[in-house]
């Protein structure tokens, strides 16, 4: 009872909320459970509300959004999202006018990913029993930000491991370097540098690498636009840790249209809640 009250006072204040003066938005999507089952939200950049709450993670979680954005004349100016193909697809499709970026932390996790492949290939190589168990231990090392987080003796260790391990020394700082492609003074700087990266990734000759490098290449476009507007999905990283929050407290929800609905007011009910 107390439920489909509150659902009714949802419905009645956001189920249709207000996009008309949005012009920046985010894409991004989350898991609702296990089963690859995804919904796709769209945050306003400039409020962080979520104006959208669409099923799955294809162009199909947008059409409704679009449709909305075209009944009201809206001009969409900025899109970040990851390098999904059905995003960028969607985002061709109905915003051709947008800028549209492809988020740098997105592209952070592909090269992560790409470290690890390379970490377990050289794992699964290795005969060395001891070895193996050292290379194994290594890979939070390996995708953490900053070494200082551990003792003197694990870094010690971890500097002998790369020393001694060709792949992993160059998949470690092929990863340290990839921040330097959004630290130069120009867009043109910038591609150079994103060029630079990948003819080394290649030179790498490890498969991970060069793929995450033929990828960057492809999207290159999307991820040099960060130069004309340095925005980043940040926002709906945020929003994400909400999300997940929101679902932990109930356990989960079975009613789809109440969850939609709590997305869709979250942002005011989280303030009203503190």
């Amino acid at each position: 009872m107390v439920k489909d009250i509150h659902k009714d006072y949802l419905k009645k204040k956001y189920s249709h909320p207000d996009i008309s003066k949005v012009t920046k938005i985010g894409i991004d999507e989350f898991a609702v459970r296990k089963g690859h089952v995804y919904k796709t939200i769209v945050v306003d950049l400039d409020t962080g509300r979520i104006i959208h709450v669409g099923d799955g993670k294809g162009s199909d979680s947008l059409t409704a959004f679009w449709k909305k954005v075209k009944r009201n004349n809206i001009k969409i100016e900025l899109v970040t999202s990851d390098m999904s193909a059905a995003y960028i697809s969607s985002v061709a499709q109905n915003a051709p006018q947008a800028k549209h970026v492809y988020d740098k932390f997105h592209v952070v996790e592909l090269v992560n990913d790409a470290v690890d492949k390379v970490r377990r290939s050289v794992w699964n190589q290795e005969n060395d029993i001891e070895k193996r168990k050292l290379i194994k231990g290594t890979r939070w090392m390996l995708l953490s930000k900053s070494l200082d987080k551990f003792d003197e003796e694990s870094r010690k260790r971890f500097d002998n491991i790369l020393n001694t391990n060709k792949p992993l020394f160059e998949a470690y700082y092929l990863k340290e370097d990839l921040c330097q492609i959004w630290m130069q003074k120009s867009k043109a700087e910038g591609e150079e540098q994103l060029e630079y990266w990948c003819a080394r990734a290649r030179e790498s000759k490890l498969t991970a690498m060069i793929k995450v490098a033929n990828t960057l290449l492809a999207k290159r476009t999307g991820i040099l636009a960060w130069y004309d507007c340095k925005m980043t999905n940040a926002v709906l990283e945020g929003t994400n840790n909400k999300v997940k929050v929101l679902k932990r407290k109930a356990f989960g929800y079975r009613d789809d249209e109440y969850f939609k609905l709590l997305l869709l007011g979250m942002k005011d009910e989280t303030v009203k809640t503190e």
